[in-house]
Protein backbone atom coordinates (compact mmCIF):
# COMPACT_ATOMS: atom_id res chain seq x y z
CA UNK A 1 0.00 0.00 0.00
CA UNK A 2 1.23 3.46 -0.90
CA UNK A 3 -0.42 6.87 -0.78
CA UNK A 4 -1.71 6.70 -4.37
CA UNK A 5 -3.24 3.26 -3.83
CA UNK A 6 -4.81 4.43 -0.58
CA UNK A 7 -6.43 7.38 -2.33
CA UNK A 8 -7.77 4.97 -5.00
CA UNK A 9 -9.15 2.78 -2.20
CA UNK A 10 -11.07 5.74 -0.84
CA UNK A 11 -12.30 6.70 -4.31
CA UNK A 12 -13.69 3.18 -4.75
CA UNK A 13 -15.85 3.62 -1.67
CA UNK A 14 -13.99 1.25 0.65
CA UNK A 15 -13.60 2.68 4.15
CA UNK A 16 -10.08 3.46 5.39
CA UNK A 17 -9.08 2.04 8.78
CA UNK A 18 -6.49 4.16 10.56
CA UNK A 19 -4.95 3.98 14.04
CA UNK A 20 -2.40 5.97 15.95
CA UNK A 21 0.91 4.21 16.51
CA UNK A 22 4.13 5.19 18.24
CA UNK A 23 6.55 2.23 18.11
CA UNK A 24 7.80 -0.57 15.88
CA UNK A 25 6.18 -3.46 17.77
CA UNK A 26 2.64 -2.15 17.46
CA UNK A 27 3.33 -0.91 13.94
CA UNK A 28 4.20 -4.45 12.85
CA UNK A 29 1.13 -5.86 14.59
CA UNK A 30 -1.15 -3.29 12.95
CA UNK A 31 0.32 -3.86 9.50
CA UNK A 32 -0.32 -7.60 9.83
CA UNK A 33 -3.87 -6.88 11.03
CA UNK A 34 -4.64 -4.91 7.88
CA UNK A 35 -4.70 -1.33 9.18
CA UNK A 36 -4.58 0.89 6.10
CA UNK A 37 -2.78 3.89 7.56
CA UNK A 38 -0.87 4.65 10.76
CA UNK A 39 -0.88 8.04 12.42
CA UNK A 40 2.15 9.00 14.47
CA UNK A 41 0.13 11.45 16.51
CA UNK A 42 1.18 14.21 18.83
CA UNK A 43 -1.36 12.47 21.07
CA UNK A 44 1.79 10.77 22.34
CA UNK A 45 2.06 13.75 24.67
CA UNK A 46 -0.96 12.41 26.51
CA UNK A 47 -0.87 8.63 26.10
CA UNK A 48 2.92 8.16 26.34
CA UNK A 49 4.15 11.19 28.28
CA UNK A 50 1.19 11.54 30.66
CA UNK A 51 0.56 15.22 29.90
CA UNK A 52 -2.83 16.93 29.93
CA UNK A 53 -2.57 17.90 26.25
CA UNK A 54 -0.36 17.78 23.16
CA UNK A 55 1.19 21.23 23.55
CA UNK A 56 4.67 20.23 24.72
CA UNK A 57 5.37 17.65 22.02
CA UNK A 58 8.46 18.58 19.99
CA UNK A 59 9.78 17.83 16.52
CA UNK A 60 12.40 15.59 18.12
CA UNK A 61 9.66 13.54 19.75
CA UNK A 62 7.80 13.26 16.46
CA UNK A 63 10.79 12.26 14.34
CA UNK A 64 11.90 9.67 16.91
CA UNK A 65 8.51 7.97 16.96
CA UNK A 66 8.04 8.29 13.21
CA UNK A 67 11.30 6.43 12.64
CA UNK A 68 10.20 3.71 15.06
CA UNK A 69 6.82 3.23 13.36
CA UNK A 70 8.36 3.24 9.89
CA UNK A 71 10.76 0.50 10.96
CA UNK A 72 7.87 -1.73 12.05
CA UNK A 73 5.48 -1.07 9.17
CA UNK A 74 7.44 -0.57 5.94
CA UNK A 75 4.42 -1.46 3.78
CA UNK A 76 1.82 0.78 5.41
CA UNK A 77 1.09 4.45 4.74
CA UNK A 78 2.34 6.58 7.65
CA UNK A 79 0.97 10.00 8.53
CA UNK A 80 2.91 12.11 11.06
CA UNK A 81 1.66 15.08 13.04
CA UNK A 82 3.45 18.40 12.89
CA UNK A 83 3.62 19.56 16.51
CA UNK A 84 2.69 22.96 17.85
CA UNK A 85 5.18 25.63 16.74
CA UNK A 86 6.53 23.70 13.77
CA UNK A 87 4.38 25.17 10.98
CA UNK A 88 2.21 28.12 12.04
CA UNK A 89 4.39 31.18 11.54
CA UNK A 90 6.71 30.54 8.61
CA UNK A 91 6.02 28.48 5.49
CA UNK A 92 9.71 27.81 4.88
CA UNK A 93 10.12 26.54 8.44
CA UNK A 94 7.00 24.42 7.93
CA UNK A 95 8.57 22.95 4.80
CA UNK A 96 11.84 22.12 6.57
CA UNK A 97 10.03 20.47 9.48
CA UNK A 98 7.71 18.55 7.17
CA UNK A 99 10.70 17.34 5.15
CA UNK A 100 12.33 16.19 8.42
CA UNK A 101 9.28 14.02 9.13
CA UNK A 102 9.21 12.66 5.56
CA UNK A 103 12.90 11.74 5.82
CA UNK A 104 12.13 10.04 9.13
CA UNK A 105 9.71 7.69 7.38
CA UNK A 106 6.38 9.52 7.05
CA UNK A 107 4.48 9.40 3.76
CA UNK A 108 2.55 12.57 4.58
CA UNK A 109 2.28 15.14 7.35
CA UNK A 110 -0.75 16.49 9.19
CA UNK A 111 -1.31 19.87 10.77
CA UNK A 112 -4.27 21.56 12.38
CA UNK A 113 -6.53 24.40 11.35
CA UNK A 114 -7.93 26.13 8.28
CA UNK A 115 -7.93 29.81 7.39
CA UNK A 116 -4.34 30.98 6.96
CA UNK A 117 -3.13 27.36 7.15
CA UNK A 118 -4.56 26.79 3.66
CA UNK A 119 -1.68 28.84 2.28
CA UNK A 120 0.78 26.66 4.21
CA UNK A 121 -0.84 23.50 2.89
CA UNK A 122 -0.59 24.76 -0.69
CA UNK A 123 3.04 25.78 -0.13
CA UNK A 124 3.96 22.27 1.03
CA UNK A 125 1.96 20.45 -1.64
CA UNK A 126 3.55 22.53 -4.39
CA UNK A 127 6.95 21.44 -3.08
CA UNK A 128 6.12 17.74 -3.10
CA UNK A 129 5.10 17.26 0.54
CA UNK A 130 1.80 15.34 0.86
CA UNK A 131 -0.41 16.94 3.50
CA UNK A 132 -3.44 16.07 5.60
CA UNK A 133 -5.52 18.87 7.09
CA UNK A 134 -7.12 18.54 10.54
CA UNK A 135 -10.38 20.43 11.10
CA UNK A 136 -13.13 20.60 13.70
CA UNK A 137 -11.75 20.14 17.18
CA UNK A 138 -8.03 20.86 16.96
CA UNK A 139 -6.18 19.64 20.08
CA UNK A 140 -3.33 22.14 19.74
CA UNK A 141 -5.93 24.90 20.18
CA UNK A 142 -7.53 23.32 23.24
CA UNK A 143 -6.98 26.40 25.39
CA UNK A 144 -8.52 28.78 22.86
CA UNK A 145 -11.45 26.41 22.33
CA UNK A 146 -12.16 26.23 26.05
CA UNK A 147 -11.50 22.53 26.44
CA UNK A 148 -12.39 19.34 24.61
CA UNK A 149 -15.67 20.42 23.02
CA UNK A 150 -17.56 19.45 19.89
CA UNK A 151 -17.18 21.94 17.03
CA UNK A 152 -19.56 22.90 14.23
CA UNK A 153 -22.74 22.94 16.31
CA UNK A 154 -23.77 26.45 15.26
CA UNK A 155 -24.52 27.50 11.69
CA UNK A 156 -21.57 29.91 11.75
CA UNK A 157 -19.12 27.33 13.06
CA UNK A 158 -20.35 24.67 10.64
CA UNK A 159 -20.03 27.06 7.70
CA UNK A 160 -16.44 27.87 8.66
CA UNK A 161 -15.45 24.20 8.89
CA UNK A 162 -17.10 23.53 5.52
CA UNK A 163 -15.32 26.50 3.93
CA UNK A 164 -11.98 25.39 5.36
CA UNK A 165 -12.52 21.83 4.10
CA UNK A 166 -13.30 23.07 0.58
CA UNK A 167 -10.28 25.40 0.61
CA UNK A 168 -7.97 22.65 1.86
CA UNK A 169 -9.26 20.26 -0.79
CA UNK A 170 -8.65 22.86 -3.49
CA UNK A 171 -5.13 23.38 -2.09
CA UNK A 172 -4.40 19.75 -2.90
CA UNK A 173 -4.28 18.04 0.49
CA UNK A 174 -4.46 14.25 0.41
CA UNK A 175 -6.79 13.78 3.41
CA UNK A 176 -8.85 15.84 5.83
CA UNK A 177 -9.26 14.64 9.41
CA UNK A 178 -12.56 15.75 10.96
CA UNK A 179 -12.57 15.57 14.75
CA UNK A 180 -15.58 15.94 17.03
CA UNK A 181 -18.00 17.49 14.57
CA UNK A 182 -21.68 16.56 14.10
CA UNK A 183 -22.13 13.50 11.90
CA UNK A 184 -24.47 15.38 9.57
CA UNK A 185 -21.84 18.06 8.95
CA UNK A 186 -19.11 15.47 8.34
CA UNK A 187 -21.36 13.69 5.86
CA UNK A 188 -22.05 16.95 4.00
CA UNK A 189 -18.34 17.80 3.86
CA UNK A 190 -17.42 14.32 2.63
CA UNK A 191 -20.01 14.55 -0.15
CA UNK A 192 -18.92 18.08 -1.12
CA UNK A 193 -15.19 17.56 -1.71
CA UNK A 194 -12.98 15.15 -3.64
CA UNK A 195 -10.50 14.77 -0.79
CA UNK A 196 -11.11 11.71 1.44
CA UNK A 197 -12.12 12.47 5.02
CA UNK A 198 -11.03 10.60 8.14
CA UNK A 199 -13.38 10.90 11.08
CA UNK A 200 -12.89 10.70 14.81
CA UNK A 201 -16.15 11.43 16.56
CA UNK A 202 -17.59 12.55 13.21
CA UNK A 203 -19.96 9.76 12.25
CA UNK A 204 -19.88 6.78 9.92
CA UNK A 205 -20.14 8.67 6.62
CA UNK A 206 -16.52 9.85 6.49
CA UNK A 207 -14.22 8.10 4.03
CA UNK A 208 -12.45 6.41 6.95
CA UNK A 209 -11.99 6.36 10.71
CA UNK A 210 -9.14 6.86 13.18
CA UNK A 211 -8.82 6.05 16.87
CA UNK A 212 -6.02 6.45 19.36
CA UNK A 213 -4.54 3.00 19.94
CA UNK A 214 -4.78 3.23 23.72
CA UNK A 215 -8.47 4.17 23.42
CA UNK A 216 -9.17 1.20 21.17
CA UNK A 217 -7.59 -1.05 23.81
CA UNK A 218 -9.36 0.67 26.70
CA UNK A 219 -6.13 1.29 28.60
CA UNK A 220 -5.98 5.10 28.65
CA UNK A 221 -7.33 6.52 31.89
CA UNK A 222 -6.31 10.16 31.74
CA UNK A 223 -3.41 12.25 32.95
CA UNK A 224 -0.75 10.25 34.76
CA UNK A 225 -1.00 12.31 37.94
CA UNK A 226 -4.78 11.99 38.34
CA UNK A 227 -6.98 9.14 39.50
CA UNK A 228 -8.58 7.08 36.71
CA UNK A 229 -11.92 7.79 38.40
CA UNK A 230 -11.60 11.41 37.26
CA UNK A 231 -11.33 10.40 33.59
CA UNK A 232 -14.40 10.27 31.37
CA UNK A 233 -14.03 8.24 28.17
CA UNK A 234 -14.96 10.29 25.09
CA UNK A 235 -18.19 9.36 23.39
CA UNK A 236 -16.49 8.36 20.14
CA UNK A 237 -14.29 5.71 21.80
CA UNK A 238 -15.01 1.98 21.71
CA UNK A 239 -13.02 -0.61 23.65
CA UNK A 240 -12.40 -3.41 21.14
CA UNK A 241 -10.13 -5.34 23.51
CA UNK A 242 -12.97 -6.07 25.94
CA UNK A 243 -14.80 -7.95 23.17
CA UNK A 244 -11.84 -10.01 21.97
CA UNK A 245 -9.40 -10.43 24.90
CA UNK A 246 -6.53 -10.23 22.41
CA UNK A 247 -4.69 -7.16 21.15
CA UNK A 248 -4.26 -8.70 17.69
CA UNK A 249 -7.94 -9.56 17.43
CA UNK A 250 -8.95 -6.18 18.85
CA UNK A 251 -7.08 -4.40 16.03
CA UNK A 252 -8.46 -6.81 13.42
CA UNK A 253 -11.96 -6.35 14.83
CA UNK A 254 -11.60 -2.59 14.55
CA UNK A 255 -10.50 -2.85 10.90
CA UNK A 256 -13.44 -5.13 10.14
CA UNK A 257 -15.91 -2.83 11.92
CA UNK A 258 -14.69 0.21 9.99
CA UNK A 259 -14.84 -1.63 6.68
CA UNK A 260 -18.39 -2.93 7.21
CA UNK A 261 -19.55 0.43 8.63
CA UNK A 262 -20.62 -0.97 12.00
CA UNK A 263 -18.18 1.45 13.66
CA UNK A 264 -18.77 4.16 14.54
CA UNK A 265 -22.33 3.35 15.60
CA UNK A 266 -24.78 6.17 16.40
CA UNK A 267 -23.79 6.06 20.07
CA UNK A 268 -20.20 6.95 19.06
CA UNK A 269 -21.26 9.99 17.04
CA UNK A 270 -22.49 13.52 17.74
Amino acid sequence: MNLTELEKLAASGEKIAMLTCYDATFAKLMELAGVDMLLVGDSLGMVLQGAENTLNVSMHHMTYHTKSVAAGAPNTVIMADMPLGSYEHDDEAAYKNALWLIRSGADLVKFEGGGSKVKTARYLVERGIPVSAHLGFTPQSVNQLGGYKIQGKTDESAAKIMADAIAMSEAGVSFIVLEMVPAALAKKITESIKTPTIGIGAGVDCSGQVLVMQDLLGIYSGVSGKSPREFKTPRFVKNFLSETNSIQYAVSSYVHAVKNKSFPAPEHSY
